[in-house]
């Protein structure tokens, strides 16, 4: 009923860089920090405090144009905390970063949820909702069809564990043959130097109980020196359904092992559209 108050009490971020290349990223604050309607007096602390949340001030007086991709995601996400709205909306707020200014920015948005304000974003990455989000909802062809903690979502969807070993390079054969005897299905999903890690599928000899008891008696004797023992997350669980789907485009056949049971990929049950949609 009453829109202009609404939007005064909203942030949002799009995904495209709605900046003005010819003005600097302070200039970019303080403007949008006068039509929000802080106090002149503050224009200029609002403006420096939000360069410095996100890792700006040593950009804030060189013009927005010259900055790199991951620089102008940063400004518009800052554009988008002008004025402290209750809300924030941030559309793929990470695209084109590097790792490094990815993790930075998860960490800005962390401290802005940690302030009590709420934070709406839209992702591809299933392991950026994983760090920032405390529910997902994922749509397909416009309709919300999953929603959910990410717990809930892992708990329904992501296959069994990762299993990660380190062991002398030497010796990553004959661990890797102890983990294929000792837990039907284990699937090596990764080698590099003394590195292996495994999916595991869930229950059955790959209870985690067992694994724990028998990489602890036994894992010594096959080189491992060390090892851990994790959910698989949502990312991996998807990105090892679309292998599937190329390798079915493709003209590869794709034959389970005997006796393995398939946890329902979520792409599957989101494909399906008399599968029920499961809230939380």
């Amino acid at each position: 009923r009453e829109p202009s108050a609404a939007h005064l009490s909203m942030g949002y971020c799009p995904q495209s860089d709605a900046i003005f290349e010819l003005l600097t990223g302070r200039e970019h604050l303080e403007l949008l920090a006068r039509l929000r309607g802080v106090p002149e007096a503050q224009v200029a602390q609002t403006a420096g405090s939000g360069l410095a949340r996100l890792g700006l001030s040593w950009y804030a007086d060189r013009p927005a144009g010259t900055y790199s991709g991951g620089n102008k995601r940063k400004l518009a996400t800052a554009v988008a905390l002008v004025g402290d709205p209750a809300v924030v909306f941030l559309d793929e707020p990470t695209t084109g970063m590097d790792p490094s200014a990815r993790r930075f920015l998860w960490n800005s948005l962390l401290a802005v949820v940690r302030e009590g304000r709420s934070v709406m974003l839209t992702s591809h990455s299933m392991e950026e909702c994983e760090v920032l989000c405390s529910r997902l909802a994922i749509m397909v062809n416009g309709r919300f069809r999953c929603l959910g903690s990410p717990q809930h979502l892992k708990g329904r969807f992501a296959a069994g564990h990762t299993l990660t070993l380190r062991v002398p390079a030497a010796r990553s054969q004959p661990a890797a043959a102890f983990v294929a005897a000792e837990f039907p299905g284990a699937e090596l999903r990764e080698a590099h130097g003394g590195r292996l890690r495994f999916q595991l599928p869930p229950g059955g000899r790959c209870a985690l109980a067992r694994v724990f008891g028998e990489l602890a008696v036994h894992g010594a004797e096959h080189g491992v020196e060390d090892f851990s023992v994790s959910q698989t997350m949502l990312e991996e669980d998807q990105g090892k359904d679309e292998d599937t789907e190329e390798q079915k485009e493709a003209g590869v056949g794709v034959d389970p092992a005997p006796g393995l049971q398939h946890p329902k990929r979520i792409s599957q049950f989101l494909d399906d559209p008399s599968t029920a949609e499961t809230v939380f």
